[in-house]
């Protein structure tokens, strides 16, 4: 693992930049570690399970990175992939699941995750952009089959009984690692790629402004204090939020990135989220969806109420963790 020595900086920016790298600069967090360039890959492709050779099928590289106070960081996340049960499909152009309707699905089949085992069983209907692990209090339910793309849909069954809290990390994939940044047809090689999660459970439990959401990677950045923090409140609104209202940074590889410490025990039940932001909703239009994307919208019934969340920037914050205590 190599430490990546810092390209030089204008006099401008330069005492700035520094001071946010030695977590300095005004509202810097504790577990604040700030990266430059591009990681090294430890994995080609993390999922090889894709049935057929699909036009948009995409590895799901892994990298690691050193940042300037010597931490190593996995990019784009740590995760439970290969070693946690996959969720089942709704929808998976690679599983070569393409249910017609969601009549013709059949959820009772899903087998089901025992958290309590005198509780009832909770079926979901789960979209991420690009990938989710879910818990129920604490307990590792399931892991999205396909981290990247083709995009699909997948389906969760768990016993438990109220109140239960879910939290699950989403992960908005690179292909750039440590920069947040991915290849957009037919030749952006530098794109800003955005995320988004949304889920409806048979007990009316939906994705909504009522959750907690939490980021812990932010890329790509021209500076770090791009970010501006106050309190637990991790701001880049100034970036712009959704595409095309985001502003592209021009520095590509030259670009800087802003992670955290995920908290130890963050799926728990006991787990104090209060001072998390309230997750903030998205439309289809922002999230980028068409018709196209049929893993999602040929199954409108399926999320009903629901709505698609993200933390406050769907562009820039790669890594977040949403909470949701179901009373």
């Amino acid at each position: 693992m190599r430490t990546r020595t810092p390209i030089a900086l204008s006099a401008v920016t330069s005492l700035a930049v520094l001071a946010a790298c030695a977590g300095m600069s005004s509202g810097a967090g504790s577990g604040r570690h700030v990266t430059q360039g591009l990681a090294t890959v430890v994995s080609e492709n993390l999922y090889t399970g894709c049935r057929e050779q699909l036009p948009n099928l995409r590895k799901t590289p892994l990298g690691r990175i050193t940042a300037f106070d010597g931490t190593v960081i996995t990019v784009p996340a740590e995760t439970a992939i290969g070693s946690a049960p996959q969720a089942a499909p709704l929808y998976s152009d690679c599983e070569q699941v393409r249910p017609a309707r969601l009549a013709d699905v059949s959820v009772d089949a899903v087998p089901v995750v025992e958290v309590d085992r005198d509780g009832d069983v909770v079926s979901g209907f789960v979209v991420a952009d690009n990938y989710f692990e879910l818990y129920v209090n604490g307990k590792l339910v399931a892991v999205d089959p396909v981290p990247y793309t083709p995009f699909n849909s997948a389906i969760v069954r768990f016993r438990v009984k109220r109140p239960y809290t879910i939290a699950v990390k989403l992960v908005d994939w690179e292909e750039k690692l440590g920069l947040g940044m991915e290849w957009f047809p037919p030749n952006q090689n530098w794109y800003v790629g955005d995320g988004g999660f949304i889920a409806r459970f048979s007990d009316g439990t939906v994705t909504d402004r009522s959750w907690r959401a939490q980021t812990y990677y932010i890329a790509p950045l021209t500076n770090p204090d791009d970010v501006v923090e106050r309190g637990d409140v991790r701001d880049t609104t100034a970036l712009g939020r959704t595409h095309p209202l985001a502003k592209p940074p021009t520095c590509e590889a030259r670009c800087y990135a802003v992670h955290w410490d995920i908290p130890r025990g963050w799926q728990a039940p006991g787990f104090d989220d209060r001072r998390w932001p309230q997750a903030y909703e998205y439309t289809d239009a922002e999230i980028g969806i068409s018709p196209a994307l049929i893993s999602y919208s040929r199954f409108p019934e399926a999320f009903t109420g629901a709505r698609w969340i993200w933390s406050s920037n769907l562009v820039y914050d790669n890594v977040v963790l949403v909470r949701k205590r179901v009373q």
